[in-house]
């Protein structure tokens, strides 16, 4: 019993995973290229699961709905960019903060004005709501699916950066902006596509969760703490550093708090250990966090130096 609950959480753990490589992967290439810290990230998170369930309720159609949180999220984050947005480009990270900030200040409150501050609820479809035969386990098809989801994602994404034109010149800006805006790229439009892609991706996200969590305003921030973790952990404007980093992070965060509590409950009073397993779990990720940056400052897997 013990090896298969371990089994299911780690599945869970990647689960978890997935969801914040999805969000750690636009967020590290708008901040590895642009020098951008963008706290709205996780409004562009719950803004993608408000859309994916407007979009289900309209149509019926899961995988529709699922393309409306990223499409939705991917415009937006365009219109922003070209907004305003992107005049902070260039400004000092404190009012980069400071505006983002007030951005998600605005957005949660635009969400109860449009949604109220019931939370929203989104079905999972049919023919993802039964368990499917994994490793001799029943495990949730959903949650698997969004496993699949999230390597074929990434999987795109190192394609992307790695093999295409756009991914030279995004590697290119990343190296050195100056240069590649001497060469005549519009590096402008270059960095509006990476935060629309970002945004997109955080949008897929919560298009994702709709189904096994609630949605309601303020969902972003706790995510989006730990999606700052797993950049840290991975290396600042690395995807192969944010997939790595999400992974550890989630299975971390997940085992943790099933089994400390059953660890802790030898030693301390039940309901105690329930209350202080997760706790410590919590603080796990962040003393991972701060190891890395004691011993490795770039980072797991920096990105390698192009001269």
């Amino acid at each position: 019993m013990t090896l298969s609950l371990f089994t299911v959480q780690v599945l869970n753990g990647v689960q978890l995973g997935i969801l914040l490589f999805l969000m750690a992967a636009g967020l590290t290439l708008v901040f590895g290229i642009m020098g951008f810290i963008n706290l709205a990230h996780g409004s562009l998170y719950m803004l993608g699961a408000y859309f994916a369930a407007v979009g289900y309720t309209a149509t019926g159609s899961f995988a529709l709905a699922m393309a409306i949180g990223f499409l939705f999220t991917f415009v937006l984050g365009g219109i922003a960019d070209a907004a305003g947005l992107s005049v902070l480009h260039r400004r000092d990270h404190l009012d980069q903060v400071l505006a983002t900030f007030g951005i998600v200040l605005f957005a949660n409150e635009l969400v109860r004005v449009i949604w109220g501050n019931a939370p929203v609820y989104m079905d999972t479809p049919e023919y993802l709501s039964g368990p499917i035969s994994l490793f001799g386990l029943s495990y949730p098809s959903y949650r698997f699916a969004i496993i699949a989801v999230g390597l074929v994602v990434a999987v795109g994404l190192y394609l992307l950066i790695e093999r295409t034109r756009v991914g030279m010149l995004i590697r290119a800006g990343a190296s050195n902006r100056a240069m590649v805006s001497a060469l005549g790229v519009n590096i402008g439009w270059l960095n509006r596509f990476v935060f629309a892609l970002g945004a997109g991706l955080a949008g897929l996200a919560g298009a994702m969760v709709g189904p096994i969590l609630s949605i309601q305003p303020g969902m972003g921030e706790p995510i989006l703490i730990l999606t700052l973790v797993v950049i840290v952990i991975g290396g600042i404007g690395s995807i192969r550093g944010a997939f790595y980093g999400a992974l550890v992070v989630g299975i971390i965060d997940t085992i943790g708090r099933i089994f400390l509590p059953i660890v802790l409950r030898n030693l301390l009073d039940p309901s105690m250990a329930n209350a202080v397993g997760p706790a410590i779990a919590s603080i796990m990720v962040y003393l991972l966090m701060a190891i890395v940056l004691a011993f490795k400052p770039d980072g797991l897997f920096p990105v390698k130096s192009r001269a």
